[in-house]
């Protein structure tokens, strides 16, 4: 019997589907069921760490959330940002963005370490970071979403990438609308990451120039946040960037901005009479819209230049190239 092969149409056929095959292996494509077969309880034991330590501090969560954003703005999501300094790396931990704010680093070493003794080399340092930002999320009582997965982690990192590229607090509507857009992102999915400062605490030092000098600010809300931020001094003192429900992920940030309760120059300015002021109003009269479009934002910046296939490594501790 003739082989289904013999004919040059179905010989043809075959090739392509190989040639195909290997094109998206070589492309390696982010898929959802990534280790599935090749570390099936990482996302549980990731899931399980992370639960852990927001139960232990809830501020916890929202770093998780700001390392994702702050590894995917600078080159890609590609755990760029876990690098310790070396003799031949000068990592991003030291960017002004990160310095002496950046937090996390050793809940994800924790994970890790758990995933390197369950499936040595499998599970990517980048991907633990995405997985954590969205666990971190769901803990809070925020929404949840399907994590693509395949990224692999950088074997450089870039000081001045992260300098440049992480938005600032001071940004005006027009800088940040900006930084976005120089990423990928439209307006409307820029108001809707903010959302992020529904939960977590920020330093005296990216808002004190705010409580003092700023006119688009609450009285009372102002002379309360004084207290705890001299003019000088206390550059580390905390408070929460939502007053109102800080440690649960809901729309009360676009509530407050509504009040002229925004902790940092660059929350108020998405609701100061600008473009965005009728984006605000929206996820502020509707939960739903906001945990929708603040998911699907996610997604998109966990896709942000990702190294995939043959490209980076698989890093066995997440502050050092193999």
């Amino acid at each position: 019997m003739a082989s289904k092969y013999s004919s040059p149409l179905n010989k043809f056929k075959f090739f392509l589907r190989w040639f195909l095959l290997l094109t998206n292996m070589a492309s390696a494509q982010l898929s959802s069921n990534f280790y599935a077969t090749t570390c099936p309880r990482a996302l549980a034991t990731i899931k399980s760490a992370v639960d852990s330590a927001v139960s232990k501090e809830a501020r916890m969560g929202a770093s998780l959330l700001r390392l994702h954003f702050h590894d995917c703005f600078v080159n890609g999501c590609d755990a760029s940002i876990l690098l310790d300094d070396t003799a031949n790396i000068t990592g991003e931990k030291t960017a002004g963005p990160n310095n002496n704010s950046v937090r996390g680093y050793e809940v994800i070493d924790t994970i890790k370490s758990q995933l390197e003794s369950l499936c040595p080399a499998v599970v990517s340092c980048a991907d633990i970071v995405a997985v954590a930002a969205r666990d971190s999320v769901v803990a809070l009582g925020g929404p949840s979403w399907s994590v693509l997965l395949g990224r692999r982690d950088s074997t450089t990192a870039s000081l001045n990438a992260a300098n440049s590229n992480i938005p600032a607090p001071t940004l005006s509507l027009s800088g940040l609308i900006s930084a976005f857009s120089n990423k990928g992102f439209t307006a409307k999915e820029m108001v809707a990451l903010s959302g992020s400062h529904t939960i977590g605490q920020a330093r005296c030092t990216t808002f004190r120039s705010r409580i003092y000098n700023e006119t688009t600010i609450d009285p009372s809300f102002a002379t309360s946040l004084r207290a705890n931020c001299p003019s000088t001094g206390g550059d580390n003192n905390l408070s929460p960037l939502d007053t109102t429900s800080p440690t649960s992920f809901d729309n009360a940030y676009y509530k407050n901005l509504q009040s002229q309760k925004g902790l940092l120059h660059s929350d108020q300015q998405l609701f100061s009479g600008g473009s965005t002021d009728s984006q605000v109003n929206a996820y502020s009269s509707n939960l739903g819209s906001f945990r929708t479009d603040f998911a699907n934002a996610m997604i998109k910046m966990g896709n942000l230049s990702p190294l995939t296939g043959t490209s980076g490594q698989i890093r066995t501790n997440c502050r050092k190239v193999n």
